[in-house]
């Protein structure tokens, strides 16, 4: 018979207090609670409680960074009223920065990191009904107006995890347009093959995923993948979504939260062919102010639920999970 050295690799440890960084299956003793402990690791991952934004917004916007090194920008706050707002988020607190040169929200696109950005699109009227082309970037400090879409949307997405010189902007109320940055122009491509508005996004300028979003109305779970030509119809979201965020890259991206018709707080992860549901959002809700990360760990920022909840709530996901069990005697 197998040793537990043997399947494991070490021996059940006698250590005051947790190991810093538990494998799946590890065992050990707990001197200092007396108890005897091992770890389990999901790799479906968790959504925990972080630190909110100063200002709560929705936007169904996307943001850009990562989970420690974060912008978040523009939107709808409490008012409603859009704002130019913009907050850097350093991995403990949020800051208040620079204001963008235009306010918008209502689906705008975003891509890059903390410290260099693209933002473009989005509502930037007084009404629902004014979608703007304006673009701008952000260089660490403050916000630039550069070349506009060729197309004004508003209910659009992008290719977050592009960088800010090669972005991608596609869908939104006008149809299924999408267009490509080279860091000074907006160049008109392929259409997806199903136009949609209010849909979620992932991915870089030549391997972007679109998912969720509405079509004439009603909502879809369709997905496509975009390989810097042309978008191809690839299998499903598990639930139609619209107002849906996303994070991650064309291979390995998570879509979480949205209306279906109900607020949702579902999370399905892409793993390159098929979608798989996973944790919950602790709350429910749609259009993020941003949604920044990867697929093993993203920010949910911000938020709406009707008729009226704008949040600062901010969410932050983590696969795999590490969980710490104690083994009882009853």
């Amino acid at each position: 018979m197998a040793t537990y050295k043997q399947i494991h690799g070490t021996k059940v440890q006698v250590i005051a207090g947790d190991p810093p960084a538990p494998i799946d299956g590890q065992l050990w003793y707990n001197s200092s609670s007396n108890r005897l402990k091992f770890a389990t690791v999901s790799t479906a991952g968790a959504w925990a409680t972080g630190t909110n934004v100063n200002t709560a917004r929705s936007g169904g916007a996307q943001g850009s960074g990562t989970q420690t090194a974060a912008l978040a920008f523009g939107g709808y706050d409490t008012n409603p009223s859009f704002v130019t707002l913009t907050e850097s988020w350093n991995g403990s607190s949020w800051t208040e920065v620079s204001d963008m040169n235009t306010a918008r929200g209502q689906g705008y696109g975003g891509a890059g990191t903390q410290t260099e950005t693209i933002t473009f699109g989005g509502n930037a009227g007084s009404t629902p009904n004014t979608p703007t082309a304006n673009t701008e970037t952000w260089n660490g400090s403050s916000w630039t107006e550069v070349n506009n879409l060729n197309t004004a949307r508003k209910e659009m997405s992008g290719a977050q995890a592009a960088p800010y010189t090669a972005a991608l902007a596609f869908g939104g109320e006008t149809g299924g347009e999408t267009e490509t940055w080279n860091g000074s122009s907006w160049t008109e491509v392929n259409d997806m093959a199903t136009p949609r508005s209010k849909l979620g996004g992932a991915g870089t300028q030549t391997a972007a995923l679109a998912f969720g979003g509405t079509v004439s109305g009603p909502r879809v779970n369709n997905a496509e993948e975009f390989n810097g030509t042309s978008w191809t119809e690839v299998n499903d979201l598990n639930q139609a979504r619209e107002n849906i965020g996303g994070s991650g890259i064309q291979t390995n991206a998570i879509g979480f939260g949205g209306t279906e018709p109900a607020n949702s707080g579902k999370t399905e992860l892409y793993n390159g062919t098929s979608w798989t549901e996973i944790a919950d959002l602790s709350t429910a809700r749609e259009s993020f102010v941003a949604s920044s990360g990867t697929a093993t760990a993203a920010l949910a920022i911000g938020g709406f639920t009707p008729p009226n909840s704008v949040y600062a709530n901010v969410e932050e996901f983590s696969s795999p999970v590490t969980t710490i069990e104690t083994i009882t005697d009853e």
